[in-house]
């Protein structure tokens, strides 16, 4: 009886654990519409962002915002799996010293990802929201020098 039973909190264990990981790694699965190139043109400039998948919990992007063959906005992002959490590092050239700003997940799921950092001076928020034909709109919003503000690019897949 007691080896029956030490079996069955072994299999139990070997059972929980991988579901536990199983859970883990699906978050960033909810991300995957974001894969390929969106660009957004407008009076303004170009506006391109693509996102490549490096591994299953990673993924990595590029934005530029090009005005007249000058590019006026550069910026590398992370998005990767961290435990229940989908965490959002952005590298924007020229500011902070060049180090990445963490925003973590508040919402994810296959249509929206939401992504929070009040502590930071602007954006605190970015917002991914699936379209439709192909569109994605992402958000920033937040406070900007006292006064709420809220920035949308609506973008196509390329």
């Amino acid at each position: 009886m007691f080896q029956k039973t030490t079996l069955l909190l072994v299999l139990l264990a070997v059972v929980s654990c991988k579901k536990a990981e199983t859970v883990e790694k699906d978050k960033i699965k909810l991300a995957d519409w974001l894969i390929g190139t969106w660009e957004n043109k407008s009076e303004d400039g170009v506006l391109t962002e693509s996102w490549q998948k490096i591994n299953d919990s990673t993924f990595s992007a590029t934005s530029y915002f090009i005005k007249n063959n000058d590019t006026l906005h550069a910026e590398k992002i992370i998005l990767a799996q961290k435990g229940e959490m989908l965490l959002y590092s952005a590298t924007v050239n020229g500011q902070n010293n060049d180090k990445a700003i963490d925003f973590g997940s508040t919402t994810e799921n296959e249509n929206k990802l939401v992504f929070e950092n009040p502590s930071h001076d602007y954006p605190q928020k970015i917002t991914y929201s699936k379209g439709a034909n192909n569109t994605l709109t992402a958000e920033i919003s937040g406070n900007l020098q006292g006064k709420m503000t809220t920035e949308k690019f609506v973008m196509t897949k390329k």
